[in-house]
């Protein structure tokens, strides 16, 4: 399923119109992206958990030339789906 096609499923569920949607949709991604900037967790009920997780410098090998190289330490964003929707596809 593609963005749009989510859009106007959520616009049939909610009654909304496509546009108003489509800015609701963004709106929650901004906040999603401000909260976890500001080093928060945001925890959807029902849905999940979004955080920044931080990744330690590593070291690596190319496997064809056989050369280290260092990783240097970074960010990144981790979902942890919610117990329902773990539930759901338990069950399946």
């Amino acid at each position: 399923m593609n963005n749009k096609e989510f859009l106007e499923k959520l616009s049939n569920a909610t009654e909304l119109p496509a546009k108003e949607m489509q800015h609701l949709s963004g709106m929650f991604s901004s906040l999603i992206a401000d909260t976890l900037e500001d080093g928060d967790v945001l925890t959807v009920q029902n849905f999940g958990n979004f955080e920044v997780k931080k990744k330690l410098e590593r070291i690596v090998v190319n496997p064809s030339t056989k050369q280290r190289m260092l990783v240097p330490p970074k960010l990144a964003m981790s979902f942890k789906p919610g117990a329902a929707i773990k539930e759901k596809f338990k069950n399946k």
